[in-house]
């Protein structure tokens, strides 16, 4: 199989790296392309889309083929692979950093923390560039610098046509629109380029546990900490069990804990006083809030969400801490069978809300808090684990169903999330516009294998 114009790697099924190449962070979504193409370039992106559309092949986008749904692989069609496209260049002067299409947030750290500088990315450094900042793109730097998406300046789109466009507020402003927050539906972004801003080199950044019994009142405690705490003051709340991370030790292991996971983006003696009240709150099992590296504090998690894992999520955003929302919280955080297993709410306002709704297509800026239920387990535990997980998961969500805000956030939504759902994580107003912006670039829904937006 060739394709006019292509210069990468053309994988088929009887290539020795076709299952490596196939296989997603997922390890429960078992696909078989067609053709993977792995592009070297823009100009290999878009011949392979006019490949793609020439022959009626579905097509798949790969950036770093972390959506939980398994979007950046699909059966029969053509995956345009991106992951050979990670270059990352910073301008220090202008304080922007290029990023081609096929990134993870740990190359662009790597690069912009060189120089003392960076953006909002996500909290696990193997996570792909572009897919998160699609979605929107939240992250422990959200509340002092904004979502991934408002730091976003131009792009480079490859259309459903196969034509490369410069996008940008001048350049195509209703495209550009669309891209911060519409997801891939639009085409094949193949790079980015970012605001950046001075954080680091070293924060102070880093989890405190309290014990599962103490689930309940850490949650009030930390209701009241961050309605007062200050923007450069990132927090994620984590409720399952320890990791067994080297820097813990071992006899905490696995044990039922809520962890409140902190990053500073400011000084570390401003940060100190920021979490000092946190820190003496009742008696920590552990206390790992630490000055450290930001870009290392950035991957610190990566094995506790390792590729090829089984993951099924489920997501809404809250319409607040109440106490009857943290006794459903405290009640089936721990319920899960695999220790594996896990919840996370992420704290949002800070300068997210201070942007107008109108500015982007991330429609979730009013919202404190978002959670999202992760059912997790090995592969070799698939018999024992896959329905229980994500029935815990199921129920945990339904148990929210008093407390949940009629919005989600987009990058949260698993495979069986259907088209209601797609359009809760925009509401109405922006969903319709998007649908508009869609039949103009991509009137055939070219761009479907995604948390799809039908041109309308």
């Amino acid at each position: 199989m060739e394709i006019d114009g292509f210069q990468g790697r053309l994988i088929t099924a009887d290539h020795a790296d076709y299952n490596n190449a196939r296989a997603v962070w997922n390890g429960s979504v078992d696909r078989h392309p067609r053709l993977i193409a792995r592009c070297s370039g823009t100009a290999d992106v878009a011949a392979a889309v006019r490949f793609a559309r020439d022959h009626d092949l579905a097509i798949a986008v790969r950036g770093g083929g972390h959506n939980v749904a398994g979007t950046a692989v699909c059966d029969d069609g053509v995956v345009i692979d991106l992951s050979a496209m990670r270059a990352v260049w910073v301008d220090p002067a202008d304080r922007t950093a290029g990023v081609q299409g096929g990134a993870l947030w740990g190359d662009v750290d790597h690069e912009t923390q060189a120089h003392g500088l960076a953006t909002t990315g996500g909290i696990v450094s193997h996570t792909g560039v572009g897919g998160l900042t699609l979605g929107g793109g939240i992250g422990f730097l959200m509340r002092s610098r904004g979502l991934a998406v408002d730091n976003l300046r131009a792009a480079e789109v490859v259309t459903a046509e196969g034509s490369v466009l410069k996008v940008s507020a001048d350049d195509h402003p209703d495209l550009f629109w669309a891209l911060r927050g519409g997801g891939g539906n639009f085409g094949v972004v193949t790079s980015f380029r970012f605001a950046l801003h001075p954080v680091g080199p070293i924060v102070l950044a880093g989890p405190v546990f309290w014990a599962a019994d103490d689930t309940a009142d850490v949650l009030r405690f930390y209701r009241d900490f961050v309605a007062d705490a200050p923007d450069e003051l990132g927090t994620v709340v984590r409720l399952g069990t320890v990791p067994p991370l080297p820097v813990i030790p071992e006899a905490l292991h696995w044990r039922p804990a809520i962890a409140v996971v902190c990053c500073y983006a400011g000084t570390v003696d401003d940060g100190e006083r920021a979490v000092r009240a946190l820190r003496r709150f009742k008696a920590p099992l552990v206390d790992l809030l630490v000055p450290t590296p930001y870009a290392a504090f950035q991957g610190a998690t990566d094995d506790t969400v390792l590729h090829g894992w089984h993951y099924y999520w489920k997501a809404t955003d809250l319409t607040g801490l109440s106490d009857d929302a943290i006794a459903v919280i405290a009640d089936h955080a721990y319920r899960a069978g695999s220790r594996r297993s896990y919840s996370a709410m992420f704290h949002m306002g800070g300068a997210v809300a201070r942007v107008p709704q109108a500015t982007t297509a991330y429609a979730g800026r009013d919202v404190a808090h978002n959670i999202v239920i992760d059912a997790v387990w090995l592969p070799d535990e698939s018999g024992e684990h896959a329905a229980a997980e994500t029935a815990w998961a199921r129920r945990f969500l339904h148990a929210l169903r008093a407390h949940r805000a009629d919005s989600v956030y987009v990058n949260f939504l698993d495979a069986d999330d259907g088209t209601g759902r797609v359009r809760e994580a925009y509401g109405d107003r922006v969903y319709r516009r998007l649908a508009e912006i869609k039949a103009k670039y991509d009137p055939d829904n070219a761009f479907h294998h995604n948390k799809n937006i039908r041109p309308g």
